[in-house]
């Protein structure tokens, strides 16, 4: 059976230590239930495929604090170029890909390639050394904190439950306010 986005992202909340989360699409209205940390940034409106790019962008100016990014399986097909990005600039990025098959925010529509296509292999083969697959929760939860420990780049493909009907979540702050609790966390001064 496989777990739902609520369990996935329940157990990444458990083993997310002091790393900043960002989260795009479906998990946006997911994660607020299990965090409400300055170090918390939600990528709504999102370019779908980016936050990996975002991601990688907040590890290489700062070190203090790694990367977790929770993509959806249709957002990394947007952009799979990000992943050998994040090889040609290793730093503490954890890319966290929840595969449902699903465009759930758009009405459902199947992604392509959904069920065939292999997110793991995919990023082994764009030179990710640390590669993890988990198709249970009780999987997740047994890597959960491993992946999350050690060097980036990391990548976990999740193969969680698709919820059709869903619509586009909010951001729980406005963009503006996001960015200034990011920034006061960080020390980084506010314009």
């Amino acid at each position: 059976m496989l777990m739902t986005q609520q369990q996935a992202l329940e157990v990444l909340a458990s083993h997310r230590g002091d790393n900043i989360v960002v989260t795009t699409m479906s998990s946006v209205g997911i994660w607020p239930q299990f965090s409400d940390s300055p170090l918390d940034f939600a990528y709504i409106p999102s370019a779908m495929g980016h936050a990996p790019g975002l991601g990688l962008g907040l590890a290489l100016a700062q070190k203090k604090h790694g990367i977790i990014v929770v993509n959806g399986d249709g957002c990394m097909l947007m952009n799979l170029g990000s992943l050998v990005t994040l090889t040609q600039n290793p730093a503490n990025v954890y890319l966290v890909i929840l595969e449902n098959g699903l465009y759930e925010v758009t009405g459902g529509q199947k992604v392509a390639g959904a069920g065939r296509t292999d997110f793991a292999q995919i990023a082994r083969g764009a030179g990710i050394q640390r590669v993890y697959d988990c198709d249970t929760l009780a999987g997740w939860q047994d890597a959960s904190a491993q992946v999350l420990s050690g060097l980036g780049p990391v990548v976990v493909c999740l193969k969680v439950e698709g919820r059709i009907g869903q619509k586009t979540p909010k951001a729980p702050r406005p963009m503006r306010e996001q960015i200034a609790r990011l920034k006061e966390a960080l020390h980084i001064p506010c314009s």
